[in-house]
């Protein structure tokens, strides 16, 4: 597993919120909230280059919205859907129901 990944009782509102705030975070959020796992290439849209993906990643991971793990040359990335609704009980439905 990468490092960084906050264990559920460290994830805090105002993190997820800010991680949240930017709309190709919230995308990549809705592309994952059907409980997929997807490698980063899968989840980069076309016009926007590795290294911006690479920040994005880590905002999300240090928040604690995705868990991000290596699998060969590639990063598989998934929402931490439970930990979050454990955490924040309806937030991730309020986000995803207005994206």
């Amino acid at each position: 597993m990468i490092p960084n990944h906050p264990e559920p009782e460290q994830i805090q509102l105002e993190n997820v919120l800010f991680a949240l705030g930017n709309p190709l975070r919230l995308a990549i959020i809705r592309k994952l909230a059907d409980g997929s796992e997807l490698n980063c290439n899968a989840l980069r849209p076309e016009d926007v280059v590795k290294s911006t993906m690479t920040h994005h990643w880590r905002v999300l991971r240090d928040s604690g919205v995705i868990w991000q793990r290596p699998q060969g040359r590639e990063n598989m990335i998934s929402l931490r859907r439970d930990d979050l609704d454990a955490r924040f009980p309806g937030l991730m439905d309020t986000l995803l129901q207005v994206m």
